[in-house]
């Protein structure tokens, strides 16, 4: 059996970066921060902005030390993803956020004339299997809401924050900033902020009945607390999302379920569930806030069994011999 090829790492420090004569130096962090401050201007949200940090810094981190401008080539940036798959061992999808990161900000420095090369255009984000998304089985949020103590109050809302989750689709960035006269129980909506999305567009979504009784429970019991904030820890401070990230993995691990148990799979879990119900692919595209239905698509990705299930019910056969 041959042995798999060892890939050529490059360290910043084994690598030539002759510098161009002529060319105006500027470092690399002083071309992120001009980066951000434009990204800032445009909107962005700062969730996003703080992602965009944490990426580069894993980047200077590679680097070992700032490098200036004159110093950046495709070479040094490709080296970078190879040691981020073959060396760091992360996943595509991992390493795809990354990418997509430092992409922007180098397409940024060529449009702006700190950098003479289109050096953005010379690598793309690595290719993932189809269906990266994972979602859970009904058997399986049984499980999960069945090892929450509901007795306690952050079991309780725990719970509430589960049903939130699969109900309405929410990102978890959305959930913990939604204010309590953002809730309409009445209606049996809740609005999202602007200021508060991924898109930066505010939008509506619908909570079902059984939703609506758990968060009228729910604000009952949090009437005494001062803060504008819907979910709040027991002291009655605003709940922040590495909490609630945190929080559900320990109930993914104490009911044994064994996949990642975030946020973002219930977002997909709902999304699925919303189509096998018989919802339409366009209400729920509003529902999810993307504007581009290609995401949509990767949120109902289908197992065998939900196709088959489905083509029992609506195969063309059953129209043919009713």
């Amino acid at each position: 059996m041959s042995k798999k090829p060892k890939i050529r790492m490059y360290s910043r420090k084994s690598m030539n970066f002759p510098n161009k004569i002529g060319k105006e130096e500027y470092s690399l962090t002083t071309m992120f921060d001009l980066f951000i401050i434009e990204k800032s201007i445009e909107g962005l949200s700062e969730r996003t902005l703080h992602d965009y940090n944490v990426h580069v810094k894993y980047l200077l981190d590679y680097l070992g030390s700032d490098i200036i401008n004159t110093q950046c080539n495709k070479e040094l940036f490709k080296s970078y993803i190879a040691y981020m798959l073959h060396e760091k061992g992360l996943s595509p999808v991992t390493a795809n956020v990354r990418i997509r990161t430092i992409r922007a900000f180098l397409r940024f420095c060529y449009l702006n004339g700190y950098i003479d090369e289109p050096i953005h255009q010379h690598f793309k984000p690595v290719k993932t299997k189809e269906d990266t998304l994972e979602s859970f089985t009904p058997e399986e949020v049984k499980k999960l809401l069945a090892v929450v103590d509901e007795n306690s109050y952050k079991g309780f809302r725990d719970k509430v924050i589960i049903y939130m989750l699969l109900d309405t689709l929410v990102r978890c960035s959305e959930l913990v900033n939604i204010k309590r006269n953002n809730v309409d129980l009445k209606a049996g909506f809740i609005s999202l902020e602007s200021a508060n999305t991924k898109t930066r567009k505010g939008r509506t979504v619908p909570i079902s009945t059984k939703t609506t009784r758990l968060l009228k429970e729910y604000i009952s019991i949090t009437d005494n607390y001062s803060s504008d904030f819907l979910f709040l820890t027991y002291e009655g401070e605003p709940l922040s999302d590495n909490t609630v990230r945190k929080n559900l993995a320990e109930i993914g691990e104490k009911a044994g379920v064994h996949k990642r148990v975030s946020p973002h799979t219930f977002r997909h879990t709902g999304a699925l569930y919303y189509v096998l119900n018989g919802g339409d692919p366009f209400s729920l595209q509003k529902i999810l806030g993307h504007s581009d239905m290609s995401m949509v698509r990767k949120y109902i990705q289908m197992t065998n069994t939900d196709v088959k299930k489905q083509h029992n019910v609506f195969s063309p056969l059953n129209t043919v011999f009713k």
